[in-house]
């Protein structure tokens, strides 16, 4: 009886239903970006949008494997907070990191960077984008060379 009682309670299934709701974003992935300023399928959820009260904006951006933004320049700077998987992140002249679910990037202001998913990995991150200052600036794409560059 005891062996039985143990086994209920280890595989319950409302402890697995508790472990896999910790993995779960708690924001929907939100639509296929059409934008011409990356490569591979990137989603985006713009959960606000900055205004003259509350001028950040806060976006999820959830990448398939593979999938890169362009490089380009935050004119006020900019948050990620990784929630999922790995990725890289580099800025212009230096070499690129590795990051991972649980990381905080800061992108300074007026600095050129990018960041995207590593190969064999799914990416998110929830971005806080201060509007001050203009909006992000597109620049050229990330050659595949840049993207496998390991320094």
């Amino acid at each position: 009886m005891k062996r039985l009682l143990l086994f209920t309670i280890l595989f319950s299934p409302a402890l697995f239903t508790e472990v896999a709701a910790q993995d779960a974003s708690i924001f929907p992935k939100g639509e296929i970006s059409t934008t011409d300023n990356h490569t591979g399928t990137i989603w985006l959820n713009e959960l606000s949008v900055g205004d003259s009260v509350f001028t950040n904006s806060i976006a999820l951006a959830t990448y398939a494997p593979s999938a890169k933004l362009d490089w380009h320049i935050h004119p006020a700077g900019q948050i990620l907070l990784i929630t999922e998987g790995s990725g890289y992140y580099q800025e212009k002249g230096k070499p690129k990191q590795i990051v991972h679910k649980g990381d905080v990037i800061k992108c300074l202001p007026g600095v050129t960077h990018w960041h995207g998913a590593s190969p064999g990995s799914s990416f998110a991150y929830i971005a806080v984008t201060p509007t001050t200052k203009g909006k992000t600036i597109w620049l050229q794409r990330v050659t595949d060379e840049e993207y496998k560059s390991v320094k």
